[in-house]
């Protein structure tokens, strides 16, 4: 029996009618089959009819069979953006003109951000240089701006926790409820969880935040100094270091907090204002610091040596005479004076952790991606997990590690002794070129076992693979800024051996500064290079390439730190410099780079132990 005669027989339809007619012959079934053939490309147009129907609606579904005309028509609706089932239904075209706007509110938002914060950032530095070089300018004039600053940036920041307690409230209600109907709805990131600052660097941000906090209350402390009159005493005077210290703390919290990026994220304009507006207050505080600095280590200079063309300044300067008619004890005047030149730089490397880690953030929200829609019911406010929290363990591993670490240690002893040396001996006035001479030579061994520590580990870790997916950016973006500070110094130093002929008569200026340079840089490679390395085989991890020398490096920059906040605190440690450049000069040079020098041996310590901790260790696949 053929194929035509057993449909004919048949009351069913053929599966692959698709709505034609039921009685025809082989021919015509071979008919159907090359049309259906020849539609395949456009049967989505269509639709597909699945069920078995009646032969009534197979006749009149039959009649509608797809031609060229009804297909082009198809094709030009479904372009249109019309549907082809139902063309005379309109399907919404995407508002290139909102788009357009919000694309263009978002870059300007973005700007303007930058561009106010750059405005702050210059009015930091114009109002203390300003009150510096012009006796006319009372210090409470551009006090009224830095307590803006304060205020501003501690609105934002109570903004930001009045939204994270929101957010926790409806969190907590949402899960304490009962209602098992709300279904788990599908959660899209805003943006791939970061790190912004590694544990140790947060914990540097917390040590020199308490030294910024001393300092504020010592501060503090020089108004109950003063006599009881209304142009001694001002409500600023405590209003600015109680502000100061109370925005360090929630500063400080605030850089520790996990869940900050969705209440940033929430809120993103008024996000790239408010950080914005924290990174101009800390560079404002940088600028201050620096400034004030300079001058008080100027002006007890020249307190030392009465005979110098700032004689007149200082008898004249508002400060003097504030401190001669104002003052009643100097007890913590001193104080603060005394424990300057240590405070100061906890400032200096504070404001700048903390605006590093600012930016950071204020990138990320810059660049963060639109909120997925999500689904089901209550979808944006279910509490989702913090993505890249994970509970930390804390395991010190000294395998492969022994020797780098005894080598350090006998550094860093020496080290000690040297500047225990110095201190000693620069009391006495004969043996003040031998005190200086001996913590020169001690800084110069440093750098020429730093350069040959650097070259080896850099040719011992080459076995291990290199990780692209570590993003480092932050801590690279530290290293090379705070790298600059030694550049600078020791750029200037050597200018002096060269063209003061020192190179002959004391060749360790001139070494030292060429030595300086030398070890920076091979350091920096080196931890750029070993950020990206990790071991990849059993071997790698069993001999842990480079470990020791990893060791002694982190050892000898907590030394080379110690030189350095040495020559940062005191500016006649280079008595040849000041000499070639004279105080002010030289003053302001030591003032403007040492803080970054020293804020390169902190962070250079930082990295060398997250090299230690994390590259010696193999992913598990």
């Amino acid at each position: 029996m053929s194929h035509g005669e057993m449909w004919k027989n048949d009351d069913s339809q053929p599966p692959s009618s698709r709505g034609s007619i039921v009685s025809f012959g082989n021919s015509e079934l071979a008919t159907i089959n090359e049309k259906e053939q020849k539609s395949d490309n456009q049967v989505s147009l269509v639709g597909e009819i699945e069920t078995i129907e009646s032969p009534a609606i197979t006749r009149i579904k039959g009649s509608r069979f797809p031609s060229n005309n009804s297909l082009s028509m198809m094709c030009k609706n479904a372009r249109r953006g019309r549907s082809a089932s139902m063309p005379f239904i309109q399907k919404a075209l995407p508002d290139l003109n909102s788009q357009t706007t919000k694309i263009f509110l978002e870059t300007m938002s973005i700007a303007v951000s930058g561009l106010y914060c750059k405005l702050l950032v210059v009015l930091g530095i114009c109002f203390p240089v300003a009150e510096v070089l012009s006796d006319q300018i009372p210090q409470s004039n551009y006090e009224v701006f830095y307590l803006y600053l304060y205020s501003v940036s501690l609105l934002y920041l109570v903004f930001v926790y009045a939204t994270l307690l929101k957010q926790r409230a409806v969190d907590t209600v949402l899960h304490n409820s009962k209602d098992d109907t709300i279904p788990v709805a599908s959660q899209t990131q805003n943006s791939p969880a970061g790190r912004y600052g590694s544990f140790y660097l947060r914990m540097g941000a917390i040590a020199f935040g308490i030294g910024s906090m001393i300092h504020c209350g010592l501060e503090f402390g020089r108004y109950f100094e003063l006599e009881d009159h209304p142009d001694c005493r001002s409500v600023l005077m405590v209003l600015t270091p109680s502000i100061k210290m109370t925005f360090i703390i929630i500063q400080l919290q605030f850089i520790f907090m996990s869940n900050k990026h969705k209440a940033l994220s929430s809120y993103k304009n008024i996000s790239k204002f408010g950080l914005m507006h924290m990174i101009a207050t800390n560079l404002s505080v940088w600028s201050s610091v620096v400034v004030q600095e300079t001058k008080r280590e100027i002006v007890t200079h020249y307190e030392k040596n009465s005979t110098n063309i700032l004689e007149s300044y200082i008898d004249d300067s508002d400060n003097s005479s504030f401190n001669n008619i104002c003052t009643k004890s100097y007890i913590m005047g001193s104080l603060v004076t005394n424990a300057a030149p240590f405070l100061f730089p906890c400032t200096i490397e504070y404001s700048l952790i903390c605006s590093v880690i600012l930016y950071a953030l204020w990138k990320s929200i810059c660049h963060n991606r639109e909120r997925v829609p999500q689904t089901g019911a209550y979808a944006n406010k279910i509490s989702k997990p913090v993505v890249g929290m994970t509970t930390q363990h804390f395991t010190v591993d000294f395998a492969n590690a022994h020797k780098g670490l005894f080598g350090g240690i006998i550094i860093l002893v020496f080290t000690i002794i040297s500047l225990i040396m110095f201190y000693t001996l620069i009391q006495h006035e004969e043996f003040f070129s031998t005190a200086v001479f001996q913590v020169n030579l001690c800084e110069l061994v440093l750098y020429a076992l730093g350069i040959l520590a650097s070259i080896l580990a850099m040719y011992r870790i080459r076995q291990l693979k290199y990780e692209r997916k570590r993003l480092q950016e932050l801590d690279t973006m530290l290293l090379v800024t705070a790298q600059t500070g030694l550049y600078v110094y020791f750029s200037f130093s050597l200018i002096v051996g060269y063209f003061t002929k020192e190179i002959f008569s004391t060749p360790n200026l001139f070494i030292t500064s060429i030595f300086g340079i030398a070890q920076s840089t091979l350091q920096t490679l080196f931890i750029i290079d070993a950020w990206w390395r990790r071991c990849a085989t059993a071997s790698s991890v069993k001999e842990k390439p480079g470990r020791q020398l990893v060791t002694f490096l982190l050892l000898s920059n907590i030394a080379m730190w110690a030189i350095n906040h040495l020559e940062n605190s005191r500016a006649d440690f280079h008595p040849t410099e000041r000499k070639f450049y004279e105080v002010c000069a030289w003053t302001i040079i030591t003032q403007l780079s040492m803080p970054l020098a020293v804020f390169y041996r902190f962070h250079s310590t930082v990295c060398l132990c997250e090299i230690w901790k994390c590259t010696y260790k193999m992913r598990l696949q």
